[in-house]
């Protein structure tokens, strides 16, 4: 590998490495049919709700739909397998609620 790409390579997983420390990640979350909210914990012991059917593709999703909600990965976005929404954690969080 030539020190150029070494570097470069070098320099993406420590980028990586601070993401995963400052960005805001999921350590769980849930729907509340009742509110009609996705409510998710964070890792840093904060937590955050955000009326579920106002996220681009969730608009017309059942409440059973809305209740299969998963984490991805490493807790930066969350998924909705049956509906193909996947929606961005620090997205939300900055109340974008789609593209």
């Amino acid at each position: 590998m030539s020190d150029d790409l070494a570097t470069m390579v070098a320099d993406t997983g420590r980028r990586g490495e601070r993401s995963l420390r400052t960005e805001p990640r999921a350590r769980a979350a849930r729907y509340d049919r009742r509110a009609g909210r996705a409510l998710v914990n964070l890792t840093a012991g904060c937590s955050f709700a955000f009326p579920a059917r106002k996220a681009q593709g969730l608009e017309r999703a059942s409440d059973a739909e809305l209740a299969q909600l998963e984490i991805l990965g490493r807790g930066l976005g969350l998924h909705w397998e049956r509906l193909d929404v996947d929606l961005s954690v620090p997205g939300l969080l900055a109340g974008l609620f789609g593209t």
